[in-house]
């Protein structure tokens, strides 16, 4: 897929929020700590980078769920499996 860049920004801008603001909320990151792993695991790429966002075909949730805890965490967790209500709703949906 061939993202614009103003549309990949803006999924790159959301994705990092929603990371880092689940790292300390369920990860008991600090500010900086989750900020830092967000800019990690949604680190910028330029525009002529085969896969170019290829992360943003999952959720924030998902990517941070297995940070937290691991792959395969909704065996161990399956209250994971899906997102929050909480996580939702501070998402706007």
């Amino acid at each position: 897929m061939t993202w614009p860049e103003d549309e990949y920004l803006r999924n790159l801008r959301e994705a990092r929020g929603d990371y880092a603001w689940l790292m300390r909320r369920y990860g008991g990151r600090t500010w900086q700590e989750a900020d830092a792993e967000a800019r990690e695991a949604y680190p910028y790429e330029s525009s002529d980078r085969p896969f170019r966002g290829i992360e943003f075909h999952e959720d924030a949730w998902h990517w941070a769920m297995l940070a937290i805890h691991g792959a395969m965490y909704w065996r161990e967790h399956p209250e994971l499996l899906e997102p929050s209500v909480e996580y939702l709703r501070c998402r706007g949906e």
